[in-house]
């Protein structure tokens, strides 16, 4: 009793789902109650709550110092210190665009922050005709971000508070890559004339690579890496295989996670595995030559956000897997690659909260920003 006792006041215990395959091919994530065999009993984790009381959590930065910068969606970076949020939060954060989705975003550290002290934010900027996803750099100068440089804007600026995307990731190639969404209209996707409804891929100080695929395409945006995009909320780099990873949002069902490769479509609103809210069907594709496929699809939708992939050896079996957060699932997907390929998906702490970010700290643990409450975590494994 004792044991058992301890488990759920230290963790939250998690449900096992399966993946099933489609006629296509594709890994399509469904319910199931079917217990994993023997040989592949999961990790078991614990949940450490290093913080609490966050509004609308978003991103998080580790700086080598042991802080923790943590982003607000309203517009404040919060300092995370000896397991306390410090009372004051960072000033020269720019003026953000609060409407709905919109507002203060994601913050990375650049890979060689210790040599230039660049730290990378994504924001929903203000401007004539509404917000607009952006993505600048500062440097930390005390309790201020000082040398703030505007490094992209997308255009055009629009009034919707739907779909900023906004995710950061680094190559460690000198190019930086970020997402957006479609900001609610589903052709702006298919339109290489807008950056909404894509990957951008930039050089570190914002300038476009001379072998962006679209740079010599009269009317693209030479900034676009790849398209078709509904709303991508979550990206990571792995540097060990050279692979960019993302998931985005579906509309009822069809969630999705991707292998981004230069140049290419994805499919939205032209294929989709999901219908549309009011029930009605968007394209009745799942997939299409010339389109890019998922490797994982999630029906019904867990609504992604936040992703990691875990490169330790802190947890038993989970190295290489890709950890995605849940907003409507409030769990954790725990996704195993094999080969370029999803074979297995494992949910974790679910009914935790919605899970806004998921992220390998340098200490190798896994740390997720949740939100409705505002926690900062850390999952530590057990035996």
């Amino acid at each position: 009793m004792k044991a058992r006792l301890f488990f759920f006041t230290t963790a939250i215990s998690y449900v096992l789902f399966l993946s099933c395959t489609d006629k296509k091919g594709i890994d399509v994530s469904q319910d199931s109650n079917q217990a994993l065999s023997p040989e592949n009993v999961p990790q078991k984790i614990r949940v450490d709550t290093i913080a609490k009381g966050f509004q609308s959590p978003w991103g998080m930065a580790f700086l080598p110092d042991g802080r923790v910068l943590i982003t607000e969606k309203e517009g404040s970076i919060r300092v995370v210190a000896d397991r306390k949020v410090q009372p004051e939060a960072l000033q020269g954060v720019p003026k953000v665009y609060t409407n709905g989705q919109g507002g203060l975003l994601d913050i990375q550290l650049h890979p060689d922050y210790a040599t230039n002290g660049w730290i990378y934010l994504s924001y929903a900027k203000p401007g004539n005709g509404g917000g607009s996803t952006t993505l600048a750099r500062a440097k930390l100068q005390g309790n201020a971000l000082t040398s703030f440089q505007e490094i992209f804007v997308v255009d055009p600026f629009i009034s919707s508070g739907m779909h900023f995307g906004s995710r950061i990731a680094f190559d460690r190639k000198g190019h930086v890559f970020i997402s957006t969404g479609e900001r609610g209209t589903k052709p702006n996707a298919q339109n290489l004339g807008t950056h909404n409804g894509k990957i951008m891929r930039l050089n570190e100080d914002g300038t476009v690579p001379a072998d962006n695929p679209f740079v010599n395409k009269a009317g693209a945006k030479p900034e676009i890496w790849t398209y078709g995009h509904r709303n991508v909320q979550g990206m990571v780099y792995d540097v060990a295989t050279g692979t960019l990873w993302s998931h985005e949002h579906g509309p009822k069902g069809g969630d999705e996670i991707n292998i981004e490769e230069k140049g290419q479509n994805y499919g939205w609103p032209i294929t989709t595995y999901g219908i549309d809210y009011d029930g009605s069907i968007i394209s009745n594709q799942k997939e299409k030559e010339g389109i890019a496929s998922p490797i994982h699809v999630w029906v019904p939708s867990i609504a992604p956000c936040g992703m990691a992939i875990v490169t330790s050896d802190r947890y038993k079996g989970w190295k290489g897997n890709l950890l995605v957060g849940a907003l409507a699932g409030q769990l954790i997907a725990r996704v195993e690659i094999k080969n370029r390929k999803s074979v297995q998906e494992e949910r974790l702490l679910k009914g935790i909260a919605r899970v806004r970010a998921v992220s390998q700290g340098p200490d190798g643990y896994i740390y997720v920003l949740t939100e409705s409450p505002g926690m900062f975590l850390r999952l530590l494994p057990v035996n």
